[in-house]
């Protein structure tokens, strides 16, 4: 269901967003974010001239390699458009991801490793949403995998009780697939 009309209004930016995930040949997964910021009217940079309507402000792309536990194995950052010529000269520092898991806490040694002036605000900002399309990538796959082969799928990991609504300890979904951890009524 959509938002309700809005009151008449003009576009002025658009970021996107968007993950994908995708199963090696190797074995591995890669999990890519590709961020954009557009403006719907030109301007002017100090650092790169005229910017015309519509060219990207930013346009970032993020790659990470992980294995089956979450692992990551490989990073790879590129900007196509910045707002500095120095911005993608931080990239490399990405590498320090080399090695980190996946998992809670993960957020805050990111930015450890790369938050401030070690790193890039908008990469580092991605690396949320490709986190969690890694898990929403991984899992889901490997257990549609063990139901065609006869095994039975888990479910998802109990860490995920209490992380939103729908997680709820009190509520219907944790009643039914760990009713060891409800604690509804």
């Amino acid at each position: 269901m959509p938002l309700p009309a809005p009151v008449e209004r003009e576009a002025i930016h658009t970021r996107t967003l968007v993950c994908r995930g995708y199963h090696r040949a190797d074995g591995l997964w890669d999990i890519e974010g590709h961020l954009t910021d557009i403006k719907t009217y030109d301007f002017d940079s100090q650092f790169r001239g005229a910017v015309i309507a519509g060219t990207p402000v930013h346009q970032m792309w993020l790659r990470l390699t992980v294995d089956d536990d979450l692992i990551i194995r490989a990073v790879e950052a590129e900007m196509d458009h910045s707002p500095f010529p120095i911005c993608p000269g931080i990239t490399g520092n990405f590498q320090k991801l080399n090695g980190l898991s996946i998992k809670p806490g993960f957020n805050a040694k990111v930015r450890d490793l790369l938050g401030g002036v070690e790193g890039c605000t908008h990469l580092v900002e991605m690396l949320g949403p490709v986190a969690t399309t890694a898990f929403q990538t991984i899992y889901p796959y490997r257990n549609r995998v063990k139901s065609r082969t006869g095994e039975a799928p888990k479910a998802p990991r109990p860490r995920l009780v209490d992380t939103c609504h729908g997680w709820s300890s009190k509520g219907a979904v944790v009643k039914q697939l760990y009713p060891d951890r409800y604690t509804g009524p």
